[in-house]
């Protein structure tokens, strides 16, 4: 079995860091078409559509790559539902926690399956809808549930936590719920396995048997770490094929950071290393404007080249905040300013999730080919990126 975690280290350690202005994300083509590669395989086997979920990987320049594997994306408002309509094309599937009245038309306009949050929105926007259909457009509408089965190892990432917002508690839906409503979506994972899912279908196939008969189709969401080596990928082709023989139903999948999983870098730079009970190194990457997870989940990422033992120092950002800390840790050999560095697995989240505060400077996206080591710088950015989103 193939380690993708190995591959991209070893990968990246070819890689010439000064290759690239600081700070920047680096992606690997051929990881990730590595990655596309699996997720067409798994779709072809069991008959599922698999979606690119935007939201965890907007890099619209690998778009005629994922193109060529996947049946599509999904959105998550107007603004994600224009990008995959122009820039990937083949099926756009929104979900929004809650529509804007003023967007929906577009909305409609731009995607196959349009999914509300409540069957209170669904008939909000009955008229939107019948407009839409009469003017032929053949929108499918769907609603998303909540299971109220919890498998989230962190609340904060768990749409079945207590008191979710996203979805509608399972218990609360009445048929009449359901009149007009052609698919259901469910999402209730965050980077997880097979078992998880299973687990929830296990719990849920009871109460959605009498339902799904009557349905055209079943979105089971995205948080699949599909791509990763130790998924039970024979598992979830089994599942999907049982839910597609059982009930006459198309099934989809919205994973996101299996797409870009272990395929790019943050390359950074060391500015100055100073101490304070430990050494400290302070950094052109920022936790909170350009890995804001670090902050958020918490995690910490993998440092290029780190050591499982020595002195560690403490790496940081440039920002004023003071919980700007990205972790610990032993480099190969004693950094110094003008240094560069890299953090591995940040092609997914990482990109879209940049920030301005404080100032501190967007990082560019290259493209590089591991194969060929072709290298493509694809976007930088300047001062009026930052003082574009002031007033």
């Amino acid at each position: 079995m193939v380690d993708i975690v190995d591959l991209s280290r070893r990968g990246f350690a070819r890689f010439d860091l000064s290759r690239v202005p600081s700070p920047c994300f680096v992606v690997d083509e051929v990881a990730v078409e590595r990655n596309l590669t699996i997720l067409q395989d798994v779709a072809e086997r069991s008959g599922a559509h698999i979606l690119l979920a935007l939201k965890a990987f907007s890099m619209f320049a690998l778009a005629p790559l994922v193109n060529r594997y996947l049946a599509g994306t999904c959105a998550s408002g107007l603004y994600e539902a224009r990008l995959g309509h122009e820039k990937y094309g083949g099926l756009v599937s929104t979900y929004c926690a809650g529509f804007k009245p003023a967007d929906l038309p577009e909305i409609i306009r731009l995607s196959d399956h349009l999914i509300f949050n409540t069957p209170a929105q669904q008939t909000r926007f009955a008229s939107e809808i019948i407009t839409a259909r009469e003017q032929s457009d053949a929108i499918s509408i769907g609603l998303r549930i909540n299971p109220k089965h919890s498998e989230g190892w962190n609340p904060k990432y768990d749409p079945a936590a207590a008191c979710s917002r996203l979805g509608t508690p399972l218990s609360q839906i009445t048929d009449t719920d359901l009149k007009g409503i052609e698919g259901l979506h469910m999402h209730t994972l965050c980077e997880q396995g097979f078992e998880p899912l299973l687990s929830t279908w296990e719990a849920v196939e009871p109460r959605l048997a009498p339902w799904l008969p009557e349905m055209k189709w079943l979105n089971l969401g995205g948080g699949h770490h599909i791509t990763m080596p130790d998924y039970d990928r024979s598992g979830l082709i089994d599942l999907i094929r049982h839910i597609r023989a059982q009930y006459d139903i198309d099934v989809f999948l919205e994973p996101g950071e299996a797409v870009a999983l272990h395929a790019g870098i943050l390359v950074g730079e060391v500015l100055d290393v100073a101490q304070n009970d430990m050494a400290l190194a302070i950094t052109d990457i920022s936790a909170t404007c350009h890995m804001p997870d670090v902050i958020e989940a918490p995690y910490r990422p993998d440092l290029l080249g780190e050591q499982k033992e020595g002195t560690p120092i403490r790496m940081g950002g440039p920002s004023c905040l003071a919980g700007d800390v990205i972790g610990d840790y032993v480099p190969a050999a004693p950094v110094q300013p003008g240094d560069r560095i890299a953090f591995l697995d940040q092609a997914h989240y990482s990109m879209v999730k940049t920030n301005t505060f404080n100032g501190v400077p967007l990082p560019g996206i290259a493209l590089w080919n591991s194969d060929t080591d072709a290298l493509q710088m694809i976007r930088t950015f300047n001062y009026d990126d930052f003082v574009g989103r002031l007033s």
